[in-house]
């Protein structure tokens, strides 16, 4: 979707600051909701894809002036009432609703670090035939979806290089809705810097995106 979370190529935002010897965590209560979220994924009511479109659906103020935990515990509340693992007045009150089932979480202590090293991935083995070869000359297509996408804005409408197959992987667009995942190849293409940012761009700099078939065309 178009939103404030897209960023690339954006004017006004000031420079990217590196924080020296940053920590994993600025506070406790992001390393606690970042548990919470791992566990509350292993009920398998969402996928990654979900959980982005969910930050990407924050309000451009609160986005803006979150910090990146933050973003990510409004959209974790936002998942957990619309998949029905808490109601909005539960989230409301801090409070279980009378009469609510309690049921065993899928993810015990036993199994997490098992879980932490295989993660999730979303690599498939399926014999898909690509729609597009290493070396060939291709352009995005010009999207503006209302969900979720990984093509960027400063990215649509542009022409660059296949450079590598990486082989076929669930598609974003559709899994962040539930419609299925939509297999496909994932290629990792390069477009020159003066492709994306115009004239005044380094000729020799150039940008690569790992892009899915359904987002290019040949030229």
């Amino acid at each position: 979707m178009n939103g404030i979370h897209d960023m690339g190529g954006m004017h006004g935002m000031g420079p990217v600051v590196a924080e020296k010897n940053e920590p994993v965590f600025h506070a406790i209560w992001e390393s606690r909701l970042f548990a919470m979220r791992r566990g509350a994924g292993a009920w398998g009511k969402w996928n990654i894809d979900a959980s982005r479109y969910a930050v990407e659906r924050v309000p451009p103020t609160e986005h803006l002036q979150a910090s990146y935990y933050a973003r990510q515990y409004i959209a974790f509340a936002k998942l957990m009432v619309e998949r029905g693992l808490v109601a909005a007045d539960e989230m409301a009150t801090g409070h279980p609703a009378l009469g609510q089932p309690k049921l065993t979480p899928p993810l015990t202590v036993d199994k997490v670090a098992a879980m932490v090293s295989k993660g999730s991935p979303t690599n498939r083995e399926f014999k898909i035939a690509p729609r597009h070869r290493e070396g060939q000359a291709v352009r995005t297509r010009e999207i503006h979806p209302a969900t979720h996408t990984r093509l960027p804005r400063y990215a649509r409408g542009r022409t660059g290089t296949i450079i590598r197959d990486h082989g076929v992987f669930v598609f974003p667009d559709t899994n962040c809705q539930f419609l299925g995942e939509k297999p496909q190849h994932l290629y990792s293409v390069r477009f020159a810097a003066r492709e994306l940012w115009g004239e005044q761009a380094e000729p020799r700099d150039s940008v690569y995106l790992d892009l899915w078939d359904d987002y290019l065309d040949p030229v």
